[in-house]
């Protein structure tokens, strides 16, 4: 599926930058969202069809689709992406894939064994190879291909243009074992993720020197040592050409051909239907269009019930038969196009349709998760109060639904910043942080000093995030004086009115509700899933202040009376935080602090100010009061989110979100840009407050996960250096914990280590894993051991038709 939010480079980059991968595994069933006891997870199975390899045939050439043409075949490089990844993997060696289970596995094409014989006084691992692998050229893999892959990515010759070195700048040295086929590796500082190390592994013709590095490995591959070797590469084409190798010792890949094509995810339905590609990810759109065809087969020669002209009622059908042969020439000869227009588009898709069928969807879940992320480095949102509030005001079950329910796949909310379901090393950490509750947060806003009735035109000049927003609020704050002088005289004419007004209001919502639904209806009969012009577009628009009839002051309550004050609510819910931590790091200073707050809390009096006379009313809800302010500023955050047409899913999220954080009193201005420059321009630049973007998962996370969660460092200019922690957001005790894990060579010890740093990155409030993505690939039927793999690496060789094609030839569907 085509990433949007996701930088170039990600797959490979995360092990020194990090790896990101908008708006896009496995599923467990999660016990509510307690941080006290290991959840026990169990994934979505891949689903690929798969087949005994004596089932396939042998032959024929399958076309795959990726988003575009890779800019290298390193992937070590910072601008490699998914197509280099996906190619780079029937190419090259790679000596521990993940498996179904998100674990790294021995891969037995490339090695007998791999382990650790020592562990003091330094950590040695021993790498037996196996004896038949071999480069494409008929050299051995060996030591030397090791050694200059290890001073190409070390860190120490910056000659060298590489995105990552961790692991690798951990290396004392590398030498030949007790033969050939033995390499030997020792550490200067123990590395847990050793597995992580030489994946994929590029002959030393490659690694050897910057200049083959840096250049030479871009646009072709030589020497290789996969099921495939590379024939050919072409942009005018758009194509990247894989025949079989023929040195490849192990299983014989089942296909003569694959070819990966760049199409572009809007155009992959067609691709799809002209027969020009055999496997692509595809959106809920093309899928449900799939769905369709499978069920409507040959439909007995009925005319379609979905598609062009499917809504045309039988008056609509004879008012136009009417115009295109009435009298007046001039209609006529409009509705006759118009007609055939309709015509030709209806043709058009019932060809598409009947050609669809041919393909299947196959669906799990990515190894990938969607996230709200936070940008703490300035603005509101600095005060990790704030951030708990948007936290705890999301329901996150029901964001995750909105995505996975209407595609038939597990609905639940992911809990761990650093495993997926179905991990060994997963558990459900959101409880350090709380579950969905509005009281508590709004309770947490308060504290920070954001109440009803803080808002004024001054701005403050020093936030960064979001600074677009307060710009143009800058520029209306004049024309809005007068304004608010009226409206507030309006309201004190409102006050006592009675149930006259009453009335009449409730009159004036239920004509706006109904006016709202027929707007919903005719937005679905418009197409459901295919965005109107103005939704793709650029634009903003803020929630919470668009004058509902909702969002008006509560009749009788003035401002001081609108918000009670929280104390005590907020100095409990500090008080979880703190006794969450210390129960899962034994921290003596949190428990110390756990017992002081808990005597004051117990003096007789309670906190000053948290409680109201008997017969007090009840603050009314935030959306009714309105967005909330401080020291003249409104609680307003800077929503962004991508505008193409592939991120409707991520658009409906965020609106979903913007709405429950309107019930807490924070308002929200939604800023579309597109799609090529969401994550550049907004997401690694800061600019922004809020924002979705996706994470990959990972077998390592104590190497992938910290650059993503490391405290941002002062730059000598002034700046942040982030890493990949594009929400500004960390701790030195977060930094701790990974750096502990990543030396622990004990895997039990290291997973509770990061069980540890996940808790403490849920309290930060930086970011907020929402769901495991979807993922949704298009095959044709006759396709075996293809699909959706979740988080297993593909063994193409074993790819292939279960009824024999033409060799040599692309398999078309519309047979």
């Amino acid at each position: 599926m085509s990433h949007v939010g996701v930088p170039r480079g990600t797959v490979r980059k995360r092990r020194s930058l990090a790896l990101l991968t908008a708006g896009v595994l496995t599923i467990p069933a999660l016990a509510g969202c307690s941080s006290d006891s290991e959840q026990t997870s169990r994934g979505v199975p891949q689903d690929i069809a798969p087949a005994a390899r004596d089932r396939v045939a042998d032959g024929s050439t399958v076309n795959w689709a990726v988003d575009a043409m890779p800019t290298t075949l390193n992937a070590f490089q910072a601008d490699a992406d998914s197509a280099t990844t996906r190619i780079t993997g029937a190419l090259l060696p790679t000596l521990f894939p993940m498996d179904a289970t998100g674990q790294p596995k021995l891969n037995p094409d490339y090695l007998e064994s791999a382990k650790i014989i020592e562990r003091e006084p330094k950590q040695v691992v021993l790498y037996k190879l196996n004896q038949q692998a071999v480069w494409s050229d008929g050299r051995e893999i060996g030591a030397p291909d090791f050694v200059a892959q290890w001073r190409a990515l070390s860190g120490k010759d910056s000659a060298f243009w590489t995105a990552r070195n961790s692991g690798y700048e951990r290396i004392q040295k590398i030498e030949r074992g007790a033969d050939d086929l033995q390499v030997r590796v020792t550490f200067a500082k123990p590395y847990a993720d050793w597995r992580s190390l030489f994946s994929p592994l590029y002959p030393k013709e490659v690694t050897g020197s910057p200049d083959t590095f840096n250049d030479g490995a871009r646009t072709t591959l030589k020497n290789t040592a996969g099921p495939f070797q590379l024939k050919s590469v072409s942009k005018a084409k758009g194509t990247v050409t894989l025949t079989r190798n023929p040195r490849w010792w192990g299983d014989k890949a089942k296909l003569d051909t694959l070819v990966f094509r760049a199409v572009a995810p809007k155009d992959r339905t067609k691709a799809l239907a002209d027969g020009t590609v055999h496997i692509t990810d595809v959106d809920s759109t093309t899928a449900n269009r799939i769905a369709l065809a499978l069920r409507d087969g040959n439909n007995g020669g009925q005319p379609l019930t979905h598609g062009p002209g499917a809504d045309l009622t039988p008056a609509d059908a004879l008012r136009s038969w009417a115009l295109a042969n009435g009298s007046d020439e001039e209609q006529a000869e409009i509705a006759r196009a118009a007609r055939e227009k309709t015509r030709k588009a209806v043709a058009a898709y019932g060809t598409e349709q009947k050609a669809l069928r041919g393909y299947a969807v196959r669906k799990s879940l990515e190894p990938a998760y969607t996230q709200l992320a936070l940008n703490g480095e300035s603005g509101p949102l600095a005060d990790d109060r704030v951030r708990r509030a948007v936290a705890r005001a999301l329901d996150r079950q029901e964001l995750a639904e909105t995505v996975l329910k209407p595609l038939g796949l597990p609905a639940k909310p992911l809990g761990s910043h650093l495993a997926l379901a179905g991990q060994p090393g997963y558990k459900d950490g959101s409880g350090a942080l709380g579950d969905q509750n509005t009281e508590e947060a709004q309770a947490l806003l308060a504290d920070a000093g954001w109440t009803r009735g803080g808002g004024a035109a001054e701005k403050p000049k020093d936030t960064k995030a979001g600074s677009e927003a307060e710009k143009k609020d800058e520029k209306e704050d004049g024309g809005k004086k007068d304004t608010d002088k009226a409206e507030d005289k309006d309201e004190k004419k409102t006050d006592g009115t009675g149930a006259d007004a009453d009335k009449k209001t409730e009159d004036k919502e239920e004509k706006e509700e109904k006016a709202g639904g027929e707007e919903e209806k005719s937005d679905r009969a418009a197409g459901g899933s295919d965005d109107s012009a103005a939704s793709r577009a650029e634009g903003l628009y803020i929630v919470g202040q668009d004058n509902k009839p909702g969002a008006r002051p509560a009749q009788g309550l003035d401002a001081s009376s609108a918000v009670l004050s929280p104390s005590r609510t907020a100095a409990v819910h500090s008080l979880a935080l703190l006794r969450q931590a210390q129960a899962v790091s034994g921290d003596t200073a949190a428990a110390d602090t756990v017992a002081k707050v808990s005597a004051q809390d117990k003096q007789s009096g309670g906190a000053p100010g948290a409680y109201a006379p008997m017969g007090t009313a009840a603050p009314a809800p935030a959306s009714v009061n309105g967005p909330l302010g401080k020291d003249g500023k409104t609680l307003t955050l800077r929503f962004v989110l991508p505008s193409g047409p592939g991120s409707q899913s991520l658009r409906g999220v965020g609106e979903r979100i913007a709405t429950m954080l309107e019930k807490i009193g924070i308002g929200t201005e939604i800023t579309k840009v597109p799609d090529e420059s969401y994550f550049k321009d907004h997401i690694a630049s800061g600019d922004y407050d809020l924002a979705l973007y996706s994470w990959p998962a990972t077998a390592y996370p104590a190497t992938d996960g910290r650059p993503i969660y490391a405290k941002p460092e002062p730059a000598t200019d002034g700046s942040l250096l982030v890493e990949q922690n594009y929400t500004r957001v960390g701790t030195d005790h977060i930094d701790q914990l990974f750096d502990q894990a990543v030396a622990e060579l004990d895997e039990k010890t290291a997973r509770e280590l990061m069980k540890q740093a996940d808790a403490r990155i849920w309290a930060a409030a930086g970011s907020i894993p929402l769901f495991q993505r979807p993922q949704l690939v298009a095959v044709d039927k006759k396709l075996a051991n293809v699909g959706a793999f979740g988080f297993a690496a593909p063994r193409y060789q074993d790819i292939g038709f279960t009824d024999r094609q033409a060799a040599g030839s692309p398999a078309d569907p519309k047979k």
